[in-house]
Formats: structure tokens, C-alpha cells, sequence
């Protein structure tokens, strides 16, 4: 007489989840591939990872998809390197934790934060036509 396995309970409110996200399970059997390719290939994919973490990391002060472009880079280095998939799994996770606080947002919050972006175009606006600023090249 066989059993079934007990199930899971649900993760306790505020606690991290229990399971990797699937990008991480995605990048564990890629990285299985990867390790078999030749050093040159590998060399030419450390290289491209550590080129788009570091226009990443620029555009953090640059104008750019920081968050978008770091966390393709760490993916790219976590091929590679562990510390990498450690990086990039701190970062999905921080990434669904800020989700998850935007989606928690009151109506209240959301009107708020809308008027306040209202009034920093309006500022702006008024001080490039008081302040006598082109607003088009001239």
C-alpha cells in the first residue's frame, strides 16, 4: 500500500517563498549546457555578461533600463559564476517584493503619488517659462 506524500502547507504571510523562481530552475539546466561548450565560447559569454553589467551599473547615474539591463547581465555571468546566481537571485526576489508592495497601494496612495507627479511637471514647466529656459533648442 503505497502513501502520497504529505502536502506542503502555504508559506506564512511576510516569509520568503519556499521555492526558486522559475528563471533560477531555467538557468540551473542552462548552466549544465554552458559548462560543456568550449573555453573560447565560454570566455566570449563572460565577457558579454561583464559588459552588460557594467552599462547596467552606468545607467543607474545615465539615462537607461538599469533595472532591466543588470539583472540580463547578472543572468549572462550566472552561467558562469556562482556569485552571480546569488546576485540575480537577490534581485528577482527584491524585484517581487517591490511588486508586491506597488500592488498593496491604496487608491488613496496612487491619486496621491499622480497629483505629486502633476506638480513636478507643473514646477518644471513653470520654471523653464519663468526662468526664461528654451524648451526647443534654438
Amino acid at each position: 500500500m503505497a502513501t502520497q506524500p504529505a502536502e506542503k502547507p502555504p508559506p506564512a504571510e511576510g516569509s520568503p517563498p519556499a521555492e526558486k523562481p522559475s528563471l533560477v530552475h531555467r538557468l540551473h539546466s542552462q548552466r549544465e549546457r554552458h559548462l560543456q561548450r568550449s573555453k573560447p565560447v565560454r570566455a566570449l559569454w563572460v565577457i558579454a555578461g561583464f559588459t552588460i553589467l557594467v552599462g547596467g551599473v552606468a545607467m543607474l547615474v545615465l539615462p537607461g533600463p538599469a533595472f532591466v539591463v543588470i539583472p540580463v547581465g547578472l543572468a549572462i555571468l550566472s552561467l558562469e559564476f556562482a556569485w552571480a546566481e546569488g546576485l540575480l537571485q537577490r534581485a528577482i526576489e527584491q524585484g517581487e517584493k517591490a511588486r508586491q508592495k506597488a500592488s498593496e497601494t491604496t487608491a488613496t496612495q496612487r491619486v496621491l503619488s499622480g497629483i505629486a507627479g502633476a506638480l513636478a511637471v507643473g514646477a518644471i514647466v513653470a520654471w523653464a517659462l519663468l526662468g526664461d529656459i528654451p524648451l526647443v533648442p534654438v
